[in-house]
């Protein structure tokens, strides 16, 4: 199976958190290969994943939005959000969401590390579980 990995490097650190759990938690699944795509933030995943959607069996994806003073926090999460879930149950293709929506750096850094929370790996095991379903359907 072809998983698709879309990462947003707004906070490199973050997404490197994120990237290495995903990773740990793909490996476990030896079936599956990966294809990493660079992003500068999560506004540009819904037109990657539409124009990779044919490609592969299933999309990751990760980085991270932190609230500031303005409303932008709000709307440009939805708007991802929403283009993302309408892209993959459009062309039935699973899709782990790893985009950490947080208040402040401080709980970014701790829901993205690998050793701790690990939201990472918990976007592929939400894939994985999907996947298993969608390729029984067919």
């Amino acid at each position: 199976m072809k998983i698709c990995i879309i990462i947003s490097n707004f906070y490199p650190k973050i997404s490197n958190n994120l990237l290495s759990g995903a990773i740990l938690s793909l490996k476990k699944n030896k079936k599956m290969k990966y294809e990493v795509f660079n992003v500068s933030g999560v506004f540009e995943m819904p037109i990657i994943m539409s124009l990779l959607i044919k490609k592969f069996d299933a999309f990751i994806f990760l980085g991270c939005v932190i609230k500031g003073k303005t409303p932008h926090f709000n709307f440009l999460c939805q708007s991802v959000f929403d283009s993302l879930i309408s892209i993959s149950v459009k062309n039935k293709k699973p899709l782990g969401n790893g985009i950490l929506t947080c208040l402040n750096m401080k709980q970014a850094l701790d829901r993205s590390n690998p050793k701790n929370i690990n939201k990472g790996g918990a976007a592929v095991q939400a894939m994985v579980s999907v996947l298993k379903i969608v390729k029984n359907e067919k």
